[in-house]
């Protein structure tokens, strides 16, 4: 079986290193926004790929600041731009648009994994072979197929490297030949997920976590964004951003990525432990779309409670419950495992052992007792609807969608996530 995924590691770079590799992301920016214009200005005719090869070849040789970026980045522009126009003929995306400055996450495409070089240096540290810059250490934190030891099956197959608000990492793609899993011996369970208690699991266990940022990180943030209003406000609408100004949202942007990257790591170690004991995974299917809307209302007909709203909205936003649903689709599959989704209204209301549905039996967020006079079950409401998540499952309530394929998700080996562990 051929598995594809990814892993992502953190450089180490010098501040001369930092400045090579952002005119390379710009450069290849630059290169996406030429291509773009020139596509709309030719007659559909002429568009192909061979003329675009042409322009960027020579635009490459006239503009002296384009080569900068590597010539097989350059071609990585090109078929990313032609795969984008594809994916928006197929309904898959919106058309390609204009990558502005500062919306744009910087990314250099390294397509040949031999080009890479990577090597080992000891336990915490590897280096690898970027183009035109050399040899670069990069945090390790995964064994990778190098070496003698990887075989002619597996190998890096190539890079993206990438910038956020932490600074330059690199996304290797790694492709490897390994046997079918076997199915998973583990135990069924149903998860209830929230957000005063992230995952409720139907064996009475939890996942909880803390604060993503402690008090003085908050302090920070909230210091910060209070710098930016009144900056902003000094702002002639129409005026550049200044530079103080854009030194203050990177300073935000800086705090918010720590939170997410400490999300992240606790949601790949709580899904691994969750794939790892069990055998069949249920879940509810939530709209979190739907969830996460406004309450403003119109004119005519004003929401109420808007601010409580928007405080919970943030809430679930910021647990993100589908990225958790994701990683343990794909983990369950490399082990063997099933994840499966049922329908959510209900499950917080219904009783786990009678299963009716009564008016108040949810007295609070966390307590549940039955109305029901022939019932009168109580217990925690979290785990109550994790019961009722798994019942649904075991009496065949498995979501099924229009074109017929039920949402259950077995061994598919679908390419992991670049950040996955």
């Amino acid at each position: 079986m051929k598995r594809q995924f990814g892993h992502r590691a953190r450089l180490a770079l010098t501040p001369a290193q930092v400045s090579v590799l952002d005119g390379q992301a710009h450069a290849a920016r630059t290169t996406w926004n030429l291509l773009h214009d020139w596509w709309l200005m030719l007659p559909k005719a002429k568009r192909t790929l061979a003329a675009a090869d042409a322009v960027i070849r020579r635009g490459r040789k006239d503009l002296p600041w384009l080569g900068v970026l590597p010539a097989q980045a350059a071609q990585a522009v090109l078929k990313n731009y032609f795969q984008a126009w594809k994916n928006c003929w197929e309904g898959r995306a919106h058309a390609p648009e204009f990558k502005a400055r500062f919306r744009t996450r910087m990314s250099i495409d390294i397509p040949q994994g031999r080009d890479l070089q990577v090597v080992r240096v000891h336990r915490r540290w590897g280096v690898v072979n970027i183009p035109k810059l050399g040899r670069v250490k990069f945090r390790w934190t995964k064994d990778l197929p190098i070496g003698k030891g990887a075989g002619k099956t597996n190998r890096i197959t190539g890079a993206r490297l990438v910038k956020d608000a932490l600074g330059w990492h690199i996304a290797f793609r790694i492709s490897v030949l390994e046997q079918a899993p076997a199915p998973h011996p583990g135990p069924e369970v149903g998860i209830d997920a929230g957000i005063t208690i992230p995952l409720a699991l139907s064996d009475g266990t939890t996942a909880e976590h803390g604060p993503w940022l402690s008090r003085k990180e908050q302090a920070r943030l909230l210091a910060y964004g209070q710098r930016a209003a009144r900056r902003e406000t000094h702002r002639t609408k129409g005026e550049p951003i200044s530079g103080r100004l854009h030194k203050t949202y990177d300073q935000i942007a800086r705090i918010r990525a720590t939170a997410k990257r400490r999300r992240d790591d606790w949601q790949h170690q709580t899904t691994t432990a969750i794939a790892t004991t069990y055998g069949t995974v249920v879940v509810e299917a939530l709209p979190i779309t739907n969830m996460t809307r406004s309450a403003k209302g119109t004119l005519e007909r004003p929401g109420k409670n808007v601010a409580q709203k928007a405080g919970l909205n943030r809430a679930i936003l910021g647990e993100a419950w589908g990225r958790t649903v994701e990683l343990l689709a794909y983990k369950l599959a490399h082990r063997g495992g099933t994840l499966a989704e049922v329908p959510a209204p209900g499950t917080s209301q219904e009783c786990s052992v009678c299963h009716t549905i009564t008016p108040g039996s949810r007295r609070s967020q966390a307590e549940f007792v039955c109305n029901n006079p022939a019932c009168g079950w109580e217990g925690n409401a979290d785990h109550n609807a994790a019961r009722t998540t798994l019942h649904r499952y075991r009496t065949g309530h498995a979501l099924v969608p229009a074109a017929g394929r039920a949402v259950v998700r077995r061994a598919s080996h679908a390419a992991k996530p670049a950040t996955a562990r």
